[in-house]
């Protein structure tokens, strides 16, 4: 009696109920109540912007942060016409699709050696890499320029292209690099006993599997090409060859900002690449998601 009493209390604490934790609650409360606040100004000054061109210039005059009374389309008339719409979307669209392509395709054959190869020259060449990632546009702004003047490439397309390559290409290569040491070797020996050679080894085995790092890449190298105004301020002339941004920049006034002019233009210069990634974000995202993963 005496042992079967003195086990009562274990027992009865081992199946006595526990009380709900209250701090995974509180913890996903709080990431909730700040992802809303996250999205609530992530969202604002978008919905400003487009009720601000929608909106007279008499009524933003009358009360720029109150409620609208009027809303027009003239503005985004008047903004189409005057920044070239049509042709300054054609040049940003050809000078973002070719820097791209290059930039991928040379930054994975770059990179793929690079991985690879465990010799003590590619150790350097990859930090040289990597410190060009360091390196800001500004600096070489005046040696470019030179440079796209003594091999006639100013004012041309292929000028904008090769400085946009040769930007983007060491974030490119670290990217790829160390994307691919984290693929299996076997896969390569694989292909090398049914007599691939190196060439074909990286395009049929290795470049399939490069998509998720690849999408990854392609989304932070056309949203930086697409918004940049330095690079075809500076190396592209023409007006007829202007860019959508250039373009839009040109309605600033360093007196006077007109919101009902220049928000207009602001949004139809995303405009294209938004559109772009509505119709591609389900790809963008598998793409991204898998580069998380791998």
């Amino acid at each position: 009696m005496t042992s079967e009493t003195s086990r009562l209390p274990a027992t009865a604490h081992l199946t006595s109920p526990r009380k709900p934790r209250r701090t995974g609650r509180l913890g996903s409360g709080l990431g909730t109540a700040l992802l809303w606040l996250g999205t609530v100004l992530f969202v604002l000054p978008f919905l400003f912007t487009v009720v601000t061109s929608l909106r007279t210039a008499a009524d933003v005059a009358r009360a720029p942060l109150g409620i609208p009374h009027s809303f027009t389309l003239k503005n985004f008339s008047d903004a189409f016409t005057q920044i070239h719409y049509g042709p300054s979307t054609l040049n940003t669209l050809l000078i973002t699709g070719l820097s791209c392509v290059c930039i991928t395709v040379l930054g994975s054959l770059a990179g793929y050696p690079l991985a690879r190869i465990t010799a003590g020259w590619s150790t350097t060449v990859y930090r040289l890499f990597i410190l060009g990632t360091s390196i800001p546009v500004f600096v070489v702004v005046a040696p470019l320029y030179l440079l796209m003047r003594d091999m006639n490439l100013l004012d041309t397309y292929a000028g904008v292209v090769f400085i946009y390559t040769a930007i983007n290409l060491p974030l490119a290569v670290f990217f790829y690099t160390s994307f691919i040491r984290a693929i299996p070797v076997d896969l390569e020996e694989a292909a090398a006993l049914d007599g691939c050679g190196a060439f074909r080894t990286f395009f049929v085995v290795v470049l399939p599997l490069l998509r998720p790092v690849t999408s990854t890449l392609l989304t932070f190298v056309a949203l930086q090409i697409w918004n940049d105004l330095l690079v075809p301020l500076v190396f592209l002339q023409d007006p007829g060859k202007r860019t959508v941004m250039v373009n839009a920049y040109s309605f600033i006034d360093p007196h006077t900002v007109q919101p009902t002019t220049l928000f207009p233009a602001a949004l139809l210069g995303v405009l294209p690449l938004l559109v772009i990634f509505v119709f591609f974000q389900r790809q963008v995202v598998a793409g991204m998601s898998a580069g998380a993963v791998k």
